[in-house]
């Protein structure tokens, strides 16, 4: 589709050149990152004000990850989030997390000085008002005020509410042993995928979901645009239908 990648490919590798590596896939991955962060630094500016927004997560091996977003007003005068690196953390210690985000930082010359907010939960580690991350970065930085997550705070209000509404603390509890009895056991939770796929194969087989059909004309090595779109477009009613209908 594209002359340039054309010639090189189909001149030095014929047929061959099929990117499906895990060394190659991170590689143009990491390229394509490199590009977004270039262009969001070029958003906030050279000597941009910025706040920073971060939170942690575990990746499917529960290693302990770092989640670090950027929040600022753009050229046109809105506001701007985007999210910005996912960095591994040996640790969840203020002193580590604050190292690992300055590292970000200067590979992209942003400033600590240029921050003026800071976005974290309320736990210890974050918030402390002596060692938390906030702190730490408050004594490079008197204007980066620190500010509770407003949707982690709306989260902790919802658990409280929905501990007083008896048909919704029942649905939650009950949820929380079904996912604990699945995820305990690799065999459970290997019998409820293939029940699952099983389930899905009888709405194919009957017409009822088609999925298959946009997953085939989306691999095809020639695309029909208009015929992409509606396809999409269906599938999009279908599973609404799905979800809302069951």
């Amino acid at each position: 589709m594209n002359v340039d990648v054309e010639k090189v490919v189909l001149e030095n590798a014929p047929g061959n050149a099929k990117y499906i590596a895990p060394k190659i896939q991170k590689e143009i991955l990491h390229i394509f990152a490199n590009k977004v962060r270039k262009k969001i630094c070029e958003e906030v500016g050279e000597d941009g004000k910025f706040c920073i927004l971060v939170d942690e997560a575990l990746d499917e091996s529960q290693k302990e990850q770092m989640a670090i977003i950027l929040r600022f007003v753009g050229h046109d005068g809105f506001i701007r989030e985007r999210f910005f690196d996912i960095v591994s953390v040996h640790d969840t210690n203020s002193s580590t997390l604050k190292t690992e985000i300055c590292k970000v930082f200067d590979r992209h010359t942003l400033l600590v000085k240029n921050m003026r907010g800071q976005g974290y939960n309320g736990a210890s580690n974050m918030r402390g008002q002596w060692s938390g991350l906030q702190a730490l970065f408050l004594n490079d930085c008197p204007y980066a005020y620190y500010i509770h997550c407003f949707a982690h705070r709306l989260q902790l209000a919802l658990n409280v509410v929905a501990k007083d509404v008896g048909v919704i603390w029942r649905f939650f509890s009950m949820l929380n042993n079904i996912v604990n009895f699945v995820s305990a056991s690799a065999k459970r939770h290997f019998e409820l995928k293939l029940t699952r796929k099983a389930e899905i194969q009888e709405l194919l087989d009957a017409g009822k979901l088609g999925t298959d059909f946009l997953c085939q004309a989306l691999q095809s090595k020639s695309q029909d645009i208009v015929s992409a779109l509606n396809l999409v477009s269906s599938t999009k009613m279908k599973l609404d239908e799905l979800r809302n209908n069951g």
